[in-house]
């Protein structure tokens, strides 16, 4: 069976797919809104376009942080963004039991980088039977995620993507080998590139992460040079004013020029 993301990019001309939106559901009117600007920037380019906003940052550095609207909410938010746009959608869940009832509006299942080697939360996402994107945890080798695929491969579950987001580098930074790429990609893996927690630092705003956006454009033009399959990037119109993870937030205005360069790229690396 062919793999769910690789059938995205399954086109006579060169092209990556866009996993986007804001990193949390702050509300319905600018996550709608987020999704719709989305849509139609993909759709004028032909880039395969996946919708994504999380129901609840479990995994926020201080207990005052805005997590989101919730599990029920949250679920009730992109189901109805989902039918009204006619658009497929991802978000992450932190639990086992949140599977099966995530399952049942999610297109695609996010498991979050801390959470990469929780085996039970794996096994239930994969046991969906729906499409798996699992983030590397900034503290994993690439080769460390073939346990990751081991892991999916027990449930007989194909469609699982890895997501490259980053290594930690001392305190409160990260670094990208962009060589994890081609080592993913030889584990015959899709293999997608988070350009904008990449350029974050965690826990760098002490009671929050911090982030330096300057940079996303250069890494995910690196990425896509060195042959990632799909690209990560969280967006909103305001990041200065977003509720979580503003500092490394591509801003939404920017995104079609960086994704017509990004697409250039990719034609030049297919035929080069």
């Amino acid at each position: 069976m062919t793999n769910f993301f690789f059938e995205m990019i399954d086109t006579p001309a060169p092209c990556f797919f866009l996993v986007a939106g804001p990193c949390v559901i702050e509300n319905f009117d600018t996550t709608f809104q987020i999704a719709k600007t989305l849509k139609t920037i993909t759709a004028d380019l032909g880039i395969p376009f996946i919708f994504k906003a999380s129901f609840d940052k479990a995994n926020r550095t201080s207990v005052q942080s805005f997590r989101g609207p919730g599990f029920d909410q949250g679920l009730s938010i992109l189901a109805d963004i989902k039918s009204r746009l006619d658009l497929k959608v991802i978000s992450d869940i932190h639990l086992p039991d949140q599977a099966d009832p995530a399952a049942q509006v999610l297109d695609v299942i996010q498991i979050p980088a801390f959470l990469c080697r929780q085996t039970d939360l794996i096994l239930a996402a994969c046991r969906t039977g729906r499409p798996v994107s699992v983030k590397k945890g900034q503290f994993l080798a690439p080769q460390d995620c073939k346990n990751i695929l081991d892991k999916a491969a027990f449930t007989g579950n194909p469609h699982i993507a890895i997501t490259e987001r980053g290594s930690s580098f001392g305190y409160n930074n990260l670094v990208v080998d962009f060589r994890s790429i081609h080592i993913l990609k030889q584990m015959g893996v899709p293999v997608i590139f988070d350009a904008t927690h990449s350029v974050q630092l965690p826990g760098g705003g002490i009671t929050s992460s911090a982030g330096d956006r300057q940079f996303i454009p250069t890494l995910a033009k690196a990425a896509i040079a060195a042959g990632a399959h799909g690209l990560f990037m969280e967006t909103h119109p305001d990041p200065a004013k977003a509720l979580c993870d503003g500092p490394n937030s591509m801003p939404l205005a920017d995104m079609t020029p960086l994704l017509t360069t990004l697409l250039a790229i990719k034609k030049a690396a297919a035929t080069g």
